[in-house]
């Protein structure tokens, strides 16, 4: 890969990592837990594991099979809409530490992963993003430029997930009725995310 390519790529995908959706709702209440870390990490695991998919060319043969991807974005919607209903429910107050916080971060790190991992568009965005940026002629094998690009975008969810994570915390900490505000909208947006991903899945 050519630096002008990789700059092009990391550019772009920047683009879209900024742009709010279900893993921003997901860093922001987890923020609000102070459970930054193992939230991110679980984001970051779901975005690693799209890229594998892809890398390993399982991506085109699910593609290609409408039943699969029918179901993927069924179970994926389905997840986004019970966490938003759950932060309609109980939006997460500031300075209340989860009793059972110490001892559930693997909880966290698993809801992470669903949100990431089992959004049909981190798929299909890794599906046909990161091959148009492969160059046949490089040195390196198509998937290991892959998984590169995957690295690249990973970086990027990184750092702009922890910003997000961490300013929730650190703006919304003395403002519970904002805190709540907030925490109902980030419920709001999953379950309207979730109702665009099955719309434009079955319309």
């Amino acid at each position: 890969m050519t630096i002008s390519a990789l700059a092009s790529f990391w550019a772009l995908s920047m683009l879209f990592v900024i742009i709010p959706g279900a893993d921003w709702a997901y860093a922001i209440s987890c923020g609000m837990r102070r459970a930054v870390i193992p939230a991110v990490s679980g984001l970051l695991l779901g975005h690693f594991a799209a890229t594998v998919v892809v890398a390993a060319g399982v991506g085109a043969l699910i593609t290609g099979a409408p039943g699969a991807m029918n179901v993927f974005s069924i179970v994926g919607a389905a997840y986004l809409a019970w966490l938003g209903g759950q932060l309609l429910i109980a939006p997460p107050t500031p300075g209340a530490i989860d009793a059972q916080w110490a001892v559930t971060w693997v909880d966290w790190v698993a809801k992470g992963f669903c949100v990431s991992g089992l959004n049909p568009k981190v798929f299909l965005l890794f599906l046909a993003l990161l091959p148009q940026f492969a160059e046949t002629s490089a040195n390196w094998p198509v998937p290991a430029q892959i998984l590169a690009l995957g690295a690249v975008h990973i970086i990027n969810c990184g750092v702009v997930y922890l910003l997000v994570g961490y300013g929730s915390q650190a703006v919304l900490r003395s403002r519970p009725r904002a805190a709540r505000l907030i925490g109902h909208l980030s419920g709001g947006a999953m379950i309207a995310i979730a109702i665009v991903l099955v719309a434009e899945r079955f319309a």
